[in-house]
C-alpha cells in the first residue's frame, strides 16, 4: 500500500510564491510516475503538473513557466515549486503516483494523498 503525504500549503499573496512537498511511502518499485492535481471549489480535479522516474516532465499550460514539479528519488518525495501566483490557482492540491506519465493523464493512478490547501488573496 502507497500513502502519501502532502505539505506547504498556504494563503499567499497574488504574485507570491509557494513551495508543496510530498513525500511518498509503501510500494515504491511500482511507482514511476509522481505528479500534482489540483481542484477548485465547483470545479473537477484537474493536471498540474507530472514527472517521471527519468525526469520527463508534463505541465498544464496554464502553469507553464510559472510552476516547476521537481523529485528527489533518494526521498521517495515530489515537490512543485509555484511562482507567480495567482487568484486563479487557488485550490485543493493533491499529490498522485502512477506507473507512467501517459497512465495518470488517462486516469490511472495507483494512489493519492489527502491535499493541501492553497489559497492566492490579497
Amino acid at each position: 500500500q502507497v500513502q502519501l503525504v502532502e505539505s506547504g500549503g498556504d494563503l499567499v499573496q497574488p504574485g507570491g510564491s509557494l513551495t508543496l512537498s510530498c513525500v511518498v511511502s509503501g510500494s515504491i518499485p511500482s511507482i514511476n510516475a509522481m505528479g500534482w492535481y489540483r481542484q477548485a471549489p465547483g470545479r473537477q480535479r484537474e493536471l498540474v503538473a507530472i514527472t517521471s522516474s527519468l525526469g520527463s516532465t508534463k505541465l498544464a499550460d496554464s502553469v507553464k513557466g510559472r510552476f516547476t514539479i521537481s523529485r528527489d528519488n533518494a526521498k521517495n518525495a515530489v515537490y512543485l515549486q509555484m511562482h507567480s501566483l495567482k487568484v486563479e490557482d487557488t485550490a485543493v492540491y493533491y499529490c498522485t503516483v502512477g506507473r507512467s506519465i501517459f497512465g495518470m493523464t488517462r486516469g490511472e493512478f495507483t494512489s493519492w494523498g489527502h491535499g493541501t490547501q492553497v489559497t492566492v488573496s490579497s
